[in-house]
């Protein structure tokens, strides 16, 4: 069994606010708050807050300027996946911090409930509004502020899209430490007030280690600037660390100054068929002795997943004889001595095969193949959502037993007569159940897909999933956050007392509450 050359398939498309064809609103929407009902009257106040009012003020209210339709407003009502939908009327785009300022200044005088908003990529209904709360949208600030190529450091606006930030990194010879599969929408400031990991975490570790400075926006409208870039500063609590995670519940992040490594000259990728998810256990271990320091990336996703993404992509076969194993795990290399990174993955492909720990394996010969590669595994959320409506729930449970909650699931739907993948069954019916993530990171993502949401389903879930990980010692979020869908559901992985204690914070911060309501830590 040998190693071939891949052919390069088409690859996946954006998804665009126009993509999205149905809604559903959440089971058990809280009611809303004792927060002021915008009026046409607000919007004239608003407007002169605002250097560009036409381009930076968007409602559905009265005959003003700057009158669009609830068509038009949709894209900031709804989130990604088409699960969340709230009924805002008002979305603010500052084009400047000292706007953002100004315009959270107004909000927390008037009690008016404040939504950030960055490029809405989120899938637990953390970005998008719960009733009718003011959108205020990071779009406009969009600039990447400077760059410091001996330090490593790059300073940019909230609003700059995750891809785009890399590519001018890339233009220095330099990398982003985050990566994701929505990173062409994605912005800079969202992934950082959500904690997000991503494929790069394996290599260089979370935000809370690679953010460096930020500039945010309280909520009584003061700026609070930490945008100082140091990787050493001592002098009392690390502030910006309570806003890494934070998804906008105590400030408006506005600046980021983040850690930017040089980026490797060389890469590698291979894709492996794996036996058992025993086996993809057994080449995590035998691929970090193996590779060592130039191992950047170990995802796993099973067989269903891979079939999904296929199905979308479209293309020839990937393996000779692996296609239909149960398991799959992509491994990349990145390094700056491409005979000696070369020599790595020779040596562990040839132990894994010897070993009969694979039982098929393709290897990227250039960079098209290696994008080939990477899109079966970047492309499962974009393929799932169009095949299905989805459930997604992003898990952090020890590695030996990361799987079982798959196998957990299926059963658990077979077993109520809901599981029909091939069509047919009731309504709402589960068309599969499918798994994925970062294994290095101990990250699952659970997946399950259906025609249509249903009470029947969501309850054959919730609490079930959460109460299942919190057995097994794991965590109900590993880097979606908590949102709308969670929040109720921290006491599976938070004590009363650390809720207790965050409860405190977000009163300190915020004692109107006037952002991000109904979410996160509740108050």
């Amino acid at each position: 069994m040998a190693f071939r050359l891949l052919r390069v398939a088409s690859l996946v498309p954006r998804r665009t606010p126009s993509s999205f064809i149905s809604f559903r609103h959440y089971a058990s929407l809280p009611p809303r708050g004792p927060y002021t009902k915008l009026s046409s009257e607000d919007i004239d106040q608003l407007s002169t807050l605002l250097s560009s009012p036409s381009a930076s003020l968007l409602t559905t209210l009265g005959e003003s300027p700057f009158a669009i339709t609830e068509g038009e407003l949709a894209q900031f009502n709804v989130d990604w996946i088409g699960r969340f939908r709230g009924s805002s009327r008002v979305v603010v785009r500052p084009r400047s911090v000292e706007e953002v300022s100004r315009v959270l200044r107004w909000c927390n005088e008037r009690r008016v409930a404040v939504v950030p908003q960055g490029g809405n990529t989120g899938l637990v209904g953390g970005s998008v509004p719960v009733h009718d709360e003011l959108v205020l949208s990071l779009s406009s600030l969009s600039k990447i502020r400077s760059f410091d190529p001996v330090s490593s450091v790059v300073s940019a606006d909230a609003g700059v899209v995750l891809e785009s930030l890399d590519a001018f990194l890339a233009s220095k010879g330099h990398i982003a430490p985050l990566d994701f599969g929505a990173k062409g929408s994605c912005q800079i400031g969202g992934n950082i007030a959500t904690n997000a990991g991503g494929m790069r975490f394996l290599r260089y570790g979370s935000l809370h280690g690679n953010v460096l400075g930020l500039e945010v926006v309280l909520p009584d409208g003061r700026i609070l600037n930490m945008m100082k870039g140091l990787k050493k500063d001592n002098t009392g609590l690390d502030l910006k660390q309570l806003f890494v995670g934070s998804e906008g519940s105590i400030g408006i992040i506005t600046g980021v100054s983040l850690f930017a490594p040089k980026r490797p000259p060389t890469s590698n990728v291979a894709l492996l068929a794996l036996p058992s998810f025993q086996a993809v256990q057994d080449t995590f271990s035998a691929t970090r002795q193996h590779l060592g320091e130039v191992l950047s990336a170990f995802e796993f996703f099973d067989a269903a997943a891979f079939h999904i993404s296929k199905r979308h992509l479209g293309g020839k076969r990937t393996f000779e004889s692996g296609e239909d194993a149960p398991f799959f795990v992509l491994v990349e290399t990145s390094g700056s001595n491409k005979e000696h990174d070369d020599e790595k993955l020779q040596n562990l492909l040839s132990h894994l095969l010897e070993s009969e720990t694979i039982a098929d394996g393709v290897l990227a010969q250039d960079a098209s193949q290696i994008v080939q590669l990477w899109s079966l595994r970047e492309g499962i959320t974009e393929s799932a959502s169009k095949l299905f409506k989805t459930y997604k729930y992003d898990l952090s449970i020890p590695v030996p037993s990361m799987y079982n909650i798959v196998e957990v699931m299926r059963a658990r739907f077979a077993d109520a007569g809901l599981l029909h993948p091939e069509g047919g069954g009731p309504e709402g019916a589960v068309r599969g159940v499918w798994g994925f993530g970062h294994l290095g990171d101990g990250n699952l993502h659970l997946n399950i897909g259906v025609d249509t949401y249903s009470d029947t389903v969501q309850r054959l879930i919730e609490p079930f999933v959460y109460e299942w990980v919190s057995e097994h010692n794991g965590s109900i979020s590993a880097e979606h956050g908590l949102g709308l869908q969670k929040a109720p559901c921290i006491k599976y992985s938070q004590s009363p007392l650390a809720i207790e204690l965050m409860k405190q914070l977000k009163s300190i911060f915020d004692p109107n509450n006037i952002l991000n309501p109904y979410k996160f830590v509740t108050v």
